[in-house]
């Protein structure tokens, strides 16, 4: 699979032929824009930066269709801005800690070069993904929160195993639990891969299809002592349904 390419529209070679119809939004993005679903202040409710005043840029359009995803407005509702319009509407919050997430960023190519110029401003830059991309071009400094999805989300054919050789130890790789079979699953690709020797392993709940008081039994019951369970924060402080937190 190739690279990200500045001169490129999009990365259809990440994409499979079944799921080309959901990024046709980004059709028409030109060099030097992204197609942004919003950019505001909130408090970062997962991975070890969790419970920080963080600045999130959503991007527009996801290629994925995990069953229990809590962002769906995300998939055809964007606004076209240029990446330098970004970049200055993120710094101009004053906020020094910034999370790059989606959609799913690394399917529009500006991504790359706003997450460098953001970390050239002094930023800590996160970035989530799916997982189902080649996180190679992203920039060194940048913070990765990668998923590896599980069975129930639909989507774990499409995760992307050559990015665990990518990663840094400083990067973050999140497992969202559905079920039992879950939970299974993220235990022994933990195990396989020794995942949590490499790097910081994130189990949570999908929100109201597992208590968290189960994911906690099933991790105390485990092997796996340098797990760390989060709850989604943001949920608990807000309605789960509320937007722009």
């Amino acid at each position: 699979m190739r690279e990200f390419s500045r001169s490129s529209p999009r990365p259809l070679r990440d994409v499979p032929p079944e799921a080309r119809h959901r990024v046709v939004l980004l059709n028409d993005v030109p060099a030097g824009e992204l197609l942004i679903h919003e950019i505001y202040q909130s408090i970062q409710g997962e991975s070890t930066f969790a419970g920080r005043p963080c600045v999130f840029v959503r991007t527009a359009v996801c290629d994925s269709r995990c069953r229990w995803c809590d962002t769906p407005h995300a998939f055809n509702q964007g606004t076209r801005m240029s990446r330098a319009a970004v970049r200055e509407k993120t710094l101009h919050f004053g906020c020094p800690l910034v999370e790059v997430t989606g959609g799913e960023p690394l399917l529009q190519p500006e991504v790359l070069p706003l997450l460098s110029e953001l970390c050239d401003a002094g930023r800590t830059v996160l970035l989530e993904t799916s997982g189902a991309h080649d996180v190679a071009p992203v920039d060194p400094r940048v913070h990765i929160i990668m998923d590896l999805k599980c069975p129930d989300s639909g989507e774990s054919h499409r995760n992307r195993w050559a990015n665990l050789e990518v990663l840094k130890p400083t990067d973050e790789i999140k497992f969202v639990i559905a079920s039992r079979a879950d939970w299974e699953w993220t235990e022994q690709t933990i195990r396989h891969y020794q995942l949590d020797t490499r790097f910081t392993c994130l189990v949570s709940c999908v929100f109201g299809a597992v208590q968290p008081v189960e994911l906690a039994r099933w991790l105390l019951a485990s092997p796996l002592h340098r797990v760390r369970m989060q709850l989604q924060m943001h949920k608990y402080i807000w309605d789960p349904s509320a937007r722009g937190v």
